[in-house]
């Protein structure tokens, strides 16, 4: 990572540590070989509070290994993969983490995409992986454990109305940009709008937030795929309901 980019890293996630009280806990160490981190999102397209708040838990694991993030083809569609490259984002795909994974990284995945990123504010608190299981493929193609990380908090850093699913599948997004959510939100500086947040910069309302990284995950000796996956979404939903029972909106 250039001195630049490691520079904005460090100062945008105690940034993130102070406005939103971080709060991370690590179950156990990541074990020293490549791991699939499998996160959640918060809300947010190419700026997502829930990617800073893994970005300190990933600090405070001490794991020296480059991480790769994938992302979704929105970034280069936007044309801000220069923006977002320095810092390990790569084009969602197969290959891509394979790649990785053979070059010794660890990569870092969010399965939910939109759908989990521009959820509305009565979902705020649930897991949205949308039935995709292509990660647990993964982790089980390249023989490497998941490493599941939930994130509470980010989806009370604004007001998102409604997702927008419909709309957006009337309006074709899912067809020409893969998005099948278009969010109706209300935020700073934006006010009420329609999509626009879940592409640019907002300020955030000051939202605590806490952060789990859990034990690694392999697959049982006669678990699919699709079970594998479903184990692994239904233990991180499992932490992000405890992390949330108590908890009141923006205080924690």
């Amino acid at each position: 990572m250039h001195w630049a980019a490691r520079a904005l890293r460090a100062a945008s996630v105690d940034a993130v540590r102070f406005y939103h009280r971080l709060e991370v806990s690590v179950a156990q160490p990541v074990p020293d070989t490549p791991v699939l981190f499998v996160a959640n999102h918060g809300f947010g397209g190419v700026i997502d509070l829930n990617v800073f708040a893994f970005a300190a838990a990933y600090d405070e694991l001490g794991v020296d290994r480059e991480l790769i993030t994938l992302t979704h083809q929105i970034a280069w569609t936007l044309h801000v993969e220069k923006l977002i490259e320095p810092f390990g984002a790569r084009l969602a795909g197969r290959q891509t983490a394979l790649d990785a994974f053979e070059q010794g990284a660890n990569v870092l995945v969010f399965p939910g995409g939109d759908v989990d990123a521009l959820k509305d504010w009565r979902h705020r608190n649930e897991i949205l992986f949308d039935g995709r299981t292509g990660f647990a493929r993964l982790a089980v193609e390249a023989g490497v454990p998941i490493v599941p990380v939930v994130t509470a908090g980010a989806g009370e850093s604004l007001l998102v109305l409604d997702s927008g699913r419909r709309l957006a599948k009337a309006l074709g997004l899912d067809r020409a940009f893969r998005l099948e959510t278009l969010p109706l939100s209300l935020s700073i500086p934006w006010g009420l709008n329609l999509g626009m947040v879940g592409m640019l910069p907002y300020l955030p309302l000051p939202t605590k937030l806490t952060t789990s990284v859990l034990e690694p995950m392999r697959p049982g000796a006669d678990e699919t795929v699709e079970e594998f996956a479903a184990r692994v979404h239904v233990v991180m939903q499992a932490e992000l309901d405890e992390m949330t029972e108590d908890r009141r909106p923006i205080i924690g």
